[in-house]
């Protein structure tokens, strides 16, 4: 099906409707391969917030990873990150909240995940920046570090951690993963956003979906009010809450499967043209 069609049946299912909130996913949704939002993606973000509607970002990066990304979070400047575990000032650069892994929880999983995947090695994710242990993979080119420590777990301080990262480069990404669900259980969530064999582990609880929905409550907005956008399994819980979601054409088929509706891929802007289309019509709808 081609981007035209797509979009025509976006705008034949929802015509005369529109969100008080759009949530939308950054990696392989909103932004483009090359991690930064095109021209007409910040172009759309602007014309759907003049439109009323607030748009917010719901991602697994960490706050760290955001700070070149004001231009797109919205009048309010607000993200949800780290699956949940953060909520982010993009444009103070301040962390709001933490939603953390209590530390016994954390001493407790690390001793069984060692146990039954010999060779895990951890990283955390916590407000002030990320910590590793030696061994862990160094981060992709472009990556922000910020402030982070290096060294073993004990030498770690006991600022809480929002997100527990754990790999294990000798194993198969997808038996790794699904190795670590199994041994975490509900004692936790495992998410799974796209990197490749890294396993990214919130308190139980701690979901897109749970973040969204706290801070939409906050301001008295309904899940019927909130359209949102993604392409990993770690956006399926967000989908499934929202009042109407959309799964790019490059998503994971887990998520081509829970949404409602499609829009091109990333690379085509998949998600600025439905901004686009839902702001045309919120302005005709005025008379403006």
């Amino acid at each position: 099906m081609d981007d035209a069609t797509r979009l025509d049946r976006i705008a034949a299912a929802l015509a005369g409707t529109a969100p008080r909130v759009v949530a939308t996913d950054l990696d392989g949704t909103l932004l483009r391969t090359d991690g930064m939002p095109s021209a007409r993606t910040v172009a759309a973000i602007d014309a759907v917030e003049r439109a009323g509607i607030d748009v917010i970002l719901v991602t697994a990066r960490p706050p760290r990873w955001l700070d070149g990304l004001a231009g797109i979070a919205g009048e309010h400047g607000i993200a949800v990150c780290g699956n949940g575990a953060f909520v982010y000032d993009v444009v103070r650069r301040e962390v709001l909240k933490v939603r953390p892994l209590p530390p016994e929880d954390v001493a407790e999983l690390v001793r069984d995940l060692r146990a039954a995947i010999p060779g895990m090695v951890f990283g955390a994710e916590r407000a002030s920046g990320p910590s590793f242990e030696a061994s862990f993979p160094s981060a992709p080119a472009g990556v922000p570090l910020g402030r982070h420590h290096v060294g073993p777990m004990a030498s770690w301080d006991d600022e809480p951690i929002g997100k527990l990262l754990g790999v294990q480069p000798d194993w198969d990404g997808e038996v790794f993963l699904d190795r670590v669900t199994e041994v975490v259980g509900d004692r936790a969530h495992v998410a799974y956003s796209g990197a490749e064999g890294l396993a990214e582990i919130t308190a139980w609880g701690v979901t897109k979906a749970h973040g969204l929905q706290r801070w939409c409550e906050e301001r008295a907005i309904a899940s019927q009010e909130v359209w949102a956008f993604g392409d990993m399994p770690n956006d399926v819980s967000m989908l499934q809450w929202a009042g109407e979601s959309f799964a790019v054409a490059n998503a994971h088929d887990e998520v081509l499967a829970a949404a409602r509706h499609t829009c091109a891929s990333n690379d085509a802007d998949g998600v600025a043209q439905v901004l686009e289309w839902l702001a045309a019509t919120q302005t005709a709808s005025r008379g403006g």
